[in-house]
């Protein structure tokens, strides 16, 4: 039967070196997708595992005939008690299997881990053996019909990964053991699951995969022309597209994109990709200065825009500017030199787009996208990451958030932004999630609308932003949304507060970095904790680097798959300025808890050694924010002759005053330190187009407000 099943599924087994490492006493935990997760394990593994089964199942008449060619034992898995018997099959050195989800997955990622196979290991002191199962939720033997679209014989992948014993240490008894335990067994299969990703992929097969699972006639891809295109258009207007760029351009070469979000955006985007050139984004908000600038820095010499785009933007002057120094090349233009006979080279070619890709195809290592930071502190930075780094941080979103092709993700974050591209644009794409595009996150009133209309369920934005829909939404205008996150700078817990009151929502809160491609931490439904940032994604190494005066802190240093290539260097264009070891200091203060959950305290840049003491700007804006939680506020440290720096808060609220900050602080039983020096009030706060606080600007006007207030 095994050999039957393996060569109808094709099979692959990876890792199973590792069943052999697992010692005499361990239980086996796998992910559970289809009916056939068992009669393949049962056959493919070395030995015959003893199973545990729901009680309900095992009662169903078309189960009856498997429980009697293996050995079962029917357990309740809300009780982990009725696992007691799998306690002496484990003693006796017989390992067990375990789905510890206690059921079939309806979303196709993993669920909720039960205390079973913690407290099995718990008292018998044993290994745990996870195994990923990939491929046999598309199969007819799956609950996901309806929701993936699933074939008679799909390919199936089994990882084994390396046996590892539970850390229960901690305070408590039973019950909290056996929750620590089923945590760290979630975490283990979701890290295998990252692990399981295929290796040898690029961004442009990425996407045909996902045309291949999901189809490629259905709607996917969908902006304001309410024009929606299929994988197989996307396919299409690339391989056509990417021929008429690979004439102009070289094999590796960086090519800027000056494009909303829109169609046009995603489709340029992968013709890059199939051609194997690097785009390169563009912050089109930046000016002709700040364009110019990226371009020098990553060597762009043919930049990509639209001119319907550049009247609409208003853009004139800025692109005119630019084609002066790199060629300007205007996608109406490319598509009316699309004549017959390119068009029907390209029905051809995406026929065959594995093997037209072929041609042109990098490494997986290759830079895939150059992006540039929001230069909030200083000099934007051109970051290169590789097709692996941003499938990987696909990778290891989808393995703590379950979505499927039944949702819908509107994406106002600009494509130039890395939260904008991977979240927003990539990571939907290649997972057959319908995406509609909208051109600019500032338009308060109109994007809950355009949430109403398109009925879309995942929403991703920044604490501005969100702040803004809030204020001006009907509350029936979220009622499609099933997940909102929050990045790019910190949620205000007024935010927070207003979608919970408003609209029954709570808002996730996560965190990134351009170099990280982007996403680190995420909360979830079933791991959140208000106040942080979330829990480090699957795969992610870390360390917390001491910061001299700051106590139960540290600088967050990360290592993963999705940590960037480099840094890119005008002077050695082949080259990137890496991570020491493959470490990137992100450079935020941070405290871990027990639970794994990050709290964010600040940039290291952003304290104030005040009188000898360590002041977080932070904060001193979230006790204005408790004061004055309609308003904005940004905080400046400035020298002082007499105590080393001192603190000036720049805020919109009119009646914001020193005074009242003072009794703030005694009301928290917080430090005097935190008391600004002075408090000036200024129209707005300066904010770069992606919300983030624009703390270059921010620490100019305190300098000028610092000089009249003296």
């Amino acid at each position: 039967m095994g050999r039957l099943l393996k060569a109808l599924f094709r099979v692959e087994v990876h890792g199973l070196e590792n069943y052999h490492q697992a010692g005499p006493r361990f239980i086996i935990v796998a992910n559970h997708v289809s009916y056939l997760d068992a009669p393949l394990l049962a056959t493919l593994l070395p030995e015959l595992p003893t199973f545990a089964i729901s009680k309900n199942v095992a009662r169903r008449w078309w189960v009856r005939p498997w429980l009697r060619l293996v050995r079962t034992i029917g357990v309740d898995f809300g009780s982990p008690m009725s696992f007691k018997h799998m306690i002496h099959e484990v003693r006796q050195g017989r390992p067990c299997m375990i789905f510890p989800e206690g059921r079939l997955t309806q979303t196709g990622g993993l669920m909720k881990i039960y205390g079973g196979p913690a407290f099995v290991a718990d008292k018998t002191l044993a290994n745990v053996l996870p195994i990923h199962i990939e491929g046999v939720q598309h199969s007819l033997f799956s609950a996901l019909g309806g929701v993936l679209r699933r074939r008679v014989l799909p390919k199936v992948t089994i990882t084994v990964g390396a046996p590892r014993r539970l850390n229960l240490d901690g305070p408590g008894r039973g019950r909290d053991r056996h929750r620590r335990g089923s945590a760290q067994i979630g975490d283990m299969l979701a890290e295998l699951s990252v692990q399981a990703r295929p290796r040898n992929q690029t961004l442009f097969e990425a996407m045909l995969a996902a045309r291949a699972a999901h189809g490629g006639r259905q709607a996917r891809i969908e902006d304001l022309d309410w024009d929606p295109i299929c994988y197989d258009r996307l396919v299409l207007g690339s391989v056509i597209l990417g021929r008429k760029l690979a004439e102009r351009t070289r094999l590796g070469e960086r090519v800027g994109i000056l494009l909303p979000n829109a169609v046009g955006c995603v489709v340029t985007f992968f013709a890059l990709q199939a051609v194997g050139r690097v785009p390169a984004m563009l912050n089109f908000s930046a000016g002709s200065a700040g364009v110019l600038g990226a371009c020098r820095l990553a060597g762009v010499r043919l930049v990509l825009t639209s001119r319907r785009f550049v009247e609409k933007g208003k853009l004139e002057a800025t692109v005119a500017e630019l084609g002066q120094a790199v060629e300007v090349v205007y996608l109406e233009d490319l598509r009316a030199s699309v004549d017959r006979r390119a068009k029907l080279r390209g029905l051809w070619d995406a026929g065959r787009a594995h093997r037209m890709h072929a041609l042109h195809r990098p490494l997986p290592k290759d830079p895939a996208a150059i992006l540039f930071t929001s230069g909030t502190e200083g000099a934007p930075k051109g970051v290169a990451l590789s097709h692996d780094n941003i499938l990987a941080n696909c990778a290891q979103v989808r393995a703590r958030i379950d979505f499927t092709p039944r949702d819908k993700v509107f994406n106002a974050l600009p494509m130039f932004h890395s939260f904008g591209l991977t979240a927003g644009m990539v990571l939907p794409v290649i997972s057959g999630v319908p995406l509609f595009l909208y051109p600019s996150p500032l338009h308060y009133r109109t994007i809950p609308e355009a949430l109403y209309w398109t009925r879309s369920t995942i929403l991703f934005g920044a604490d501005t932003f969100l702040a803004g829909y809030g204020k001006h939404a009907h509350p029936y205008d979220m009622s499609s949304l099933r997940y909102v996150f929050a990045g790019a700078e910190r949620l205000r817990p007024d935010t927070r507060a207003l979608w919970a009151e408003r609209f029954g929502i709570r808002i996730l809160e996560g965190y990134g970095a351009t170099e990280t491609a982007p996403v680190l931490a995420l909360n979830t439904p079933m791991h959140h904790e208000p106040g942080s940032v979330g829990r480090l994604l699957p795969g992610i190494q870390w360390r917390v680097v001491p910061v001299p005066g700051v106590t139960a802190a540290g600088v967050l240093h990360v290592k993963g798959p999705n940590v960037m290539l480099g840094y890119v260097q005008p002077e050695t264009p082949g080259r990137f300025l890496a991570p020491p070891d493959g470490w990137y200091d992100t450079g935020d203060v941070v405290d871990i808890n027990p639970q794994g959950f990050v709290t964010i305290r600040d940039r290291v840049k952003r304290f104030a050694k005040v009188a000898g003491e360590m002041v977080a700007l932070g904060a001193v804006e979230e006790l204005a924010a408790r004061l004055w939680p309609e308003d904005r506020h940004a905080a400046a440290a400035l020298p002082d002759g007499q105590r080393g720096e001192r603190v000036i808060l720049l805020t919109t609220a009119a009646d914001a005053t020193r005074p009242a900050l003072a009794r703030a602080v005694r009301e928290h039983g917080l430090s005097d330190l935190v008391v600004p020096r002075t408090v000036a009030t200024v129209p707005e706060v300066p904010l770069l187009p992606t919300g983030k606080v624009d703390h270059r600007a921010v620490r100019a006007l305190a300098e000028s407000k610092g000089r009249e207030l003296a």
